[in-house]
């Protein structure tokens, strides 16, 4: 009874926690949607109303400048940041403090930021941007303190990959309806609040009882994930390395296929970024209809979280390259039927929707790139560099969120379309300069990133299999070295120490002779003396006590290190690399310590099976030459995972 009662707990424990962080997720796109997308349109609409054009306009030019200057300055807080809550050692854990902490008093200020306060925007304007640039770099590093303290948190969730992988699911979809709802409700809300419509622009009073609303709920959401989860505590989590601008830069240069992803990406998410920033103006100040934006808002949402629930749908059937070519020229029919489409509201709504429904396919592409290019550099480099690498691609979108900031207020002043505007005082000509910011500015800059796409970035499918490849053939050679730029050799190999290893196999099964498997590589012992088993189970099981040392994006393979120096290579299936990661679990972290008999891996035999390839599991010792080695049965045995197979002894 105990035990049920027990299961019961833990069952009510995980969901709980799943649902706190997934709704985390939401409030935290709810901030984030409105202060990257919704504040710019506040402060060009709505901060400065007073009688005297050249001031507003003056005044807003300050304000935006000051914005991008800020948000670019933060860049160089963010390594900081990290390193503060990497530092930080509480009872209430390491993330969660800040995740609270940092989502109630950013919110606060967002808050206070969509008000004029108190008049002193009008009364005393320098003064005003002197404290609006103060409070706005405090609410910027408390945001990005709870950004950053939340994303890091998965890890600390849960030591079970599956899980993590359920609670990154669950927050995606959470940050997906969260930073597409805003879009849905923001000007009914904001005209359902003013005392005055403005010609559907609303006034300040709506515009600051929306943001204040939205505040609240990434406060209490954040609040909801302190109360409603719980970090586990492991010297796995201690010592993070953290991301430095400087040694970003570094791997930029020497990583190419990182340096071309990266250079194309930019290109790309600052012309997205444009374009998706400047949406509700068209349809406040052209359309002359805010409300029915509330509708292309609906569709995103609807649609961006049927995009997040089947990516893998296009991972398995379609090439990287199709799908970014596919994806950027159904963009670009979006972006031209908008750009067409007047103040026909079918138009615009057809044109917007395809414009959208790409951009988290090309994300993909950029995110399995950028992923990809950690082993190419690895393999180049020799030392693996997976948290600089993966880091440059929030750096990239948070430069094209300052970037497009910065130009959209000049804008909104050469269009006309500045506090007191409406969609009938705007002239043709401005609505002309308007588009031309809004639609050619970005379609130069997509093509810009295809060209570079097409020309610089080579890290495909099969260039990324023929590296992994590589990689666990020399993987005991290039054992990362955190205090060295070179690659590593062989004396960084640990030397094996005396005495007889005796090897469980990792898989229960059937064995094979080694030089029977279908692998030329494997079969010829280029990878070194083991054997291979036909699995009747998905479990690997660590055959030793050890510490892993190689790790692979699609998760097909582990090496790892006994104690006593035994280098092991546990490669399940042959050609599996194809399947980049669909239908293996990983249960590890790299440098990660394990006992004998703890589960390393799962691996789904029938995805295996159903993509054709063959799932024989090798097994091998990449330092056989440092080991007299001894198979203890033969080929066709039936073995379970605590059957000892080889005896491995110190030569």
């Amino acid at each position: 009874m105990d035990t049920k009662i027990d299961t019961a707990k833990s069952k009510q424990h995980v969901a709980r926690s799943r649902f706190a962080y997934s709704m985390g997720a939401f409030g935290h796109d709810v901030f984030y949607a409105l202060l990257s997308t919704y504040f710019i349109m506040y402060v060009t609409g709505h901060l400065f109303n007073s009688s005297d054009k050249s001031f507003n306009n003056h005044m807003v030019l300050w304000v935006t400048s000051i914005i991008a200057v800020l948000r670019i300055v933060e860049l160089l807080v963010d390594p900081l940041i990290g390193n503060a809550i990497d530092r930080t050692n509480t009872r209430w854990g390491k993330f969660k403090p800040w995740v609270v902490g940092g989502g109630i008093i950013s919110a606060i200020i967002l808050a206070i930021l969509f008000t004029p306060m108190g008049g002193l925007s009008l009364s005393n304007p320098y003064l005003y941007l002197l404290v609006f640039a103060v409070l706005y770099i405090i609410m910027d590093i408390f945001y990005s303190f709870n950004d950053v303290a939340f994303w890091s948190m998965i890890p600390a969730l849960s030591f079970d990959s599956h899980e993590r992988d359920k609670i990154a699911t669950f927050a995606r979809v959470g940050s997906t309806v969260g930073g597409n709802i805003v879009g849905f409700v923001i000007m009914p809300m904001v005209l359902f609040f003013s005392a005055n419509q403005n010609g559907g622009t609303g006034d300040d009073r709506g515009w600051f009882i929306f943001a204040a609303i939205a505040a609240a709920v990434a406060a209490i959401t954040a609040i909801g994930v302190g109360l409603g989860t719980h970090e586990e505590k492991s010297l796995l989590r201690e010592n993070k390395e953290q991301t430095k601008l400087k040694d970003v830069y570094k791997i930029l240069v020497k990583n190419d296929q990182l340096f071309a992803i990266a250079l194309s990406y930019l290109f790309y998410t600052t012309g997205i970024t444009l374009v998706n920033s400047m949406e509700l103006y068209y349809f406040t100040y052209i359309l002359g209809d805010s409300k029915a934006f509330s509708i292309l808002g609906g569709l995103n949402t609807v649609i961006g979280v049927i995009s997040v629930l089947t990516f893998p749908l296009f991972t398995g059937k379609i090439s990287r390259r199709k799908l970014f070519y596919g994806s950027v020229s159904l963009l670009f029919l979006g972006l031209l039927i908008f750009a067409f489409a007047g103040k026909s509201l079918i138009l615009v709504l057809i044109g917007a929707e395809l414009f959208f429904i790409p951009q988290p396919l090309v994300f993909l592409v950029v995110l399995m790139t950028i992923t990809d290019s950690v082993e190419y550099g690895q393999l180049k480099l020799g030392h693996r560099d997976e948290s600089l690498t993966l880091s440059v691609r929030p750096l990239l979108d948070k430069f094209a969120g300052a970037v497009s900031g910065w130009i959209i207020g000049p804008t909104t002043i050469i269009a006309g379309m500045t506090a007191g505007a409406t969609a009938a005082t705007v002239t043709a000509a401005g609505a002309a300069k308007f588009k031309l910011v809004m639609f050619l500015a970005p379609a130069i800059l997509i093509i810009i990133s295809v060209l570079i796409f097409a020309k610089k970035v080579k890290l495909d499918e099969k260039m990324h299999a023929k590296i992994v490849a590589e990689l666990e053939k020399t993987w005991s050679d290039h054992l990362e070295d955190a205090d060295s730029d070179k690659p590593n050799t062989s004396s960084s190999t640990p030397t094996p120490q005396p005495g007889v290893t005796n090897i469980t196999s990792p898989v229960a099964g059937s064995l094979v002779d080694l030089k029977d498997v279908n692998d030329e590589t494997f079969a010829s012992g280029n990878m070194g003396k083991g054997f291979a088993i036909t699995p009747s189970d998905g479990k690997v099981i660590a055959p030793f006590s050890g510490t892993v040392r190689a790790t692979f994006s699609t998760r097909h393979a582990i090496g790892i290190e006994s104690d006593n120096g035994i280098m092991l290579l546990i490669h399940v299936g042959i050609d599996t690399v194809k399947l980049r990661g669909t239908g293996f679990i990983s249960y590890f972290d790299k440098d990660q310590h394990f006992d004998k008999g703890q589960e390393l891996m799962e691996f789904w035999d029938p995805a295996i099976k159903k993509a054709g390839l063959d799932d024989t599991v090798m097994v091998t010792v990449t330092n056989s030459k440092d080991f007299d080695i001894k198979l203890l049965k033969d080929a066709g045995d039936k073995v379970t995972t605590t059957d000892v197979v080889m005896e491995v002894t110190k030569k």
